[in-house]
């Protein structure tokens, strides 16, 4: 069955409308009609706020958001999507591990460029420390570029006086916007969704006259000494593989407490797809059970 399910999802995003290096106008349109096909179901709740100033969106699922608070960032290679049309993933996240996830509306390139986005992040952060969540019940999460923001934010935070927070977890991180991973080459046909010439055009928009290869921007080349524990999850099929491998090699060079899982044959944020493939339930299990331990909280009930 899983098979079935891997070329169903293989051919949907390859069949889709959505040009990761096209005009970022259209395609921020095209993502939005794409997402609005895909209702929240109705025990989650969604509520529009902001955090230093910064626009965030919370959400809660289902009866149990005891356990803490997911600070999620949306991926979109920093110039598509929002809080609101990653609220499927973020909400599933929240579910599965009885948090309250806070996701965060940074600020989208080219409009705006790094490090914007870095900076909202930690501003987010330091005010809902400053509203009195501790660290050690924050858990920093994000799919795709989101997770390279979620991380570079854990690094970021480092010059400050602000604690890293319990855990980071990153699915499919795009960590390296110089798009240099071997993996770049090797996988361009395998990879239904992902461009090396989008994500080249869509890091030149991010990071404009900036260095693609700073750490703040490329956290593969960052010192990641002192980071707080890191799951990363990524798919064999992804362009951006690499990015989940090198990262998860020089983190644990760096004595960071690192998980690496990747599923054979599955695209680019695969666990997007919860409800259709069988690798995506499991591989959120695997990330909920990591988040639940980092906060301390009870593991889930699976019956």
């Amino acid at each position: 069955m899983s098979q079935q399910q891997r070329a169903v999802l293989d051919a949907m995003l390859r069949d889709g409308p959505l040009d990761l290096g096209g005009d970022v106008e259209r395609q921020r349109a095209i993502f939005a009609e794409m997402m609005s096909h895909f209702p929240l179901p109705d025990d989650v709740t969604t509520a529009d706020g902001e955090l230093g100033g910064i626009p965030v969106m919370s959400l809660t699922a289902g009866s149990d958001s005891s356990n803490g608070t997911l600070l999620y960032f949306h991926g979109g290679a920093y110039a598509i999507g929002s809080a609101r049309q990653a609220a499927g993933l973020t909400a599933e996240l929240a579910r599965r591990t009885g948090t309250t996830a806070i996701s965060v509306d940074y600020s989208l390139a080219p409009e705006a460029s790094f490090p914007a986005p870095v900076d909202e992040a930690v501003t987010a952060y330091r005010a809902l420390l400053e509203q009195g969540t501790p660290a050690e019940r924050i858990v920093f999460a994000g799919e795709s570029a989101g997770a390279g923001l979620a991380i570079t934010t854990a690094v970021a935070i480092k010059a400050t006086d602000l604690p890293q927070p319990a855990a980071v977890y990153a699915a499919s991180p795009w960590a390296d916007l110089t798009v240099s991973g071997e993996s770049a080459t090797t996988n361009t046909t395998s990879d239904p969704s992902v461009t090396v010439e989008g994500l080249r055009r869509r890091a030149q928009d991010y990071v404009g006259d900036s260095d693609p290869a700073h750490p703040l921007a490329s956290p593969v080349f960052a010192d990641l000494t002192g980071l707080a524990p890191l799951l990363i999850q990524a798919g064999g099929n992804e362009i951006l593989l690499d990015d989940a491998t090198r990262l998860a090699t020089r983190a644990a060079a760096a004595g960071v407490h690192v998980t690496l899982e990747i599923t054979p044959d599955v695209p680019h944020v695969f666990v997007s797809f919860a409800t259709i493939l069988e690798e995506a339930h499991d591989a959120l299990t695997v990330a909920s059970a990591f988040i639940r331990k980092a906060l301390g909280a009870p593991a889930e009930r699976t019956a």
